[in-house]
């Protein structure tokens, strides 16, 4: 008799997944809007994007799920016969109308309602149990007359039942919201199912806006913009005609932030675990749009000190930079400045004062899997701007492996002798550093 051996677990998935337990504690708890089109409930990877919310509930997240029914409006209504023209890709919504909409939308809701319910042995649903609730939580008000025409059932989004929602989501339930909203006359008007998510979003205070789309990759000169600001938000959509679904996404992201929303996501539901990536790894997978950078350059301060060490580390043990204790860190820690992303530090670079005209640029670091860009002179640039404003006037770098890289940053070799008096006495470590100096 032979016993078979045991399955391996890939040594990646176990690396991925030990990463992704800081985004398990900081995401339990917070409140998720997410919103999809009817385009989304018909592609084949509906099914995992429905596997994927019900982990995200599992893992304490209260989530409230926007849908919307655009292809299967349009189909119902061919099939009616009934015409429901578009006029600035908002739809013009006639009376007539609205038995067709309503069938879309309901069957949709019970569709996810459905599928969320799932259960079966040997598939990710099984043993989850999860109670899904929806109901009149959106009041609309008429789209009105806008450039002399008239919308009539299309509507806009009045307020939302904040309680009411907060209510069902403290009971573990996910809320699933409609393109509907219901007026206090008791009529019901068709909505964009981006201004419900928008609306939802920025009443709950939800801690994410997520929009999931079919094309979610937004690139500048064929690279992928992972996060922007709102600003830069606007100065994109000014600067490129870009398909209205993406473009719509990213209007309604920008505002969301200016209203306190401070963190919007676009992303695609074609790719399979893209949700999951964007939301529990660094890098993500689509665009990020936050109130405040998503990486940042600052001053470093004494909580810092951890990342430092495992950032410099390697360097240290290859021979490329100096040993330095933790307590020559801590002590030494208001010289440094570095880069963080989402509370990782992926650069450092320190500036110590020689004399009144002059500093020295030590440290420079930046962690392997981040080199491919500009982080390295960015620091080396924010140092500089520190120089300045102390009213140095040269900068000093002693290095033994990354000479060409400072010569390209503007600095030039000079002799020993050029250091000030003080720092010459520390210069012979056995080491044999170059020295580069740069004028400010």
């Amino acid at each position: 008799m032979t016993i078979s051996a045991m399955p391996q677990i890939k040594p990646e998935y176990v690396h991925w997944f030990r990463n992704s337990a800081p985004y398990i504690n900081t995401h339990r708890g917070k409140t998720f809007v997410i919103m999809f089109g009817g385009e989304a409930v018909n592609h084949p990877n509906f099914n995992t994007l429905i596997h994927d919310f019900a982990l995200l509930h599992s893992l304490g997240i209260k989530l409230v799920l926007v849908h919307g029914a655009r292809p299967q409006i349009e189909k119902n209504l061919q099939e009616a016969g009934i015409d429901s023209p578009l006029h600035h890709d908002v739809r013009i919504t006639p009376r007539n109308a609205m038995p067709s909409i309503l069938q879309a939308v309901g069957a949709i809701r019970l569709q996810i309602e459905a599928q969320l319910s799932m259960g079966l042995a040997n598939s990710p649903m099984y043993g989850s149990r999860i109670d899904a609730v929806s109901g009149n939580f959106v009041t609309a008000r008429p789209y009105g007359i806008r450039n002399g025409v008239d919308h009539q059932m299309t509507g806009e989004v009045r307020s939302i039942d904040i309680e009411a929602i907060k209510n069902n989501l403290l009971h573990d339930h996910i809320v699933i919201l409609g393109s509907m909203g219901y007026s206090a006359t008791g009529e019901v008007f068709n909505l964009l199912s981006e201004d419900v998510a928008l609306s939802a979003a920025v009443a709950l205070a939800a801690d994410k806006l997520i929009f999931l789309g079919e094309e979610a990759d937004i690139n500048d000169n064929g690279r992928l913009l992972h996060e922007m600001i709102p600003n830069e938000v606007d100065r994109f959509l000014r600067e490129r005609d870009l398909n209205n679904e993406i473009n719509y996404f990213l209007h309604c992201a920008s505002l969301a932030c200016r209203q306190g929303v401070h963190r919007t996501h676009i992303i695609s539901y074609a790719k399979d675990g893209a949700l999951l990536e964007e939301l529990f790894t660094r890098d993500g997978s689509g665009t990020l749009i936050s109130h405040d950078p998503y990486e940042e350059i600052r001053h470093a301060n004494i909580d810092d000190v951890v990342g430092l060490i495992e950032l410099l580390t390697p360097l240290e043990e290859q021979g490329i930079l100096v040993s330095r204790s933790r307590e020559r860190l801590e002590q030494e820690i208001d010289n440094y400045s570095v880069i963080e992303r989402d509370g990782m530090i992926l650069g450092c670079a320190a500036l110590y004062p020689l004399n009144d005209d002059s500093a020295e640029v030590a440290c420079v670091a930046v962690h392997p899997e981040y080199r491919n860009g500009s982080r390295g002179a960015d620091l080396l640039a924010f140092l500089e701007q520190q120089a300045r404003s102390h009213g140095l006037h040269k900068l000093f770098v002693l290095t033994t492996r990354t000479a060409h890289w400072f010569v390209e940053q503007g600095f030039a070799e000079v002799n020993a002798s050029a250091l000030p008096e003080a720092r010459q006495e520390k210069y012979h470590n056995g080491r044999n550093s170059k020295v580069f100096q740069k004028t400010l």
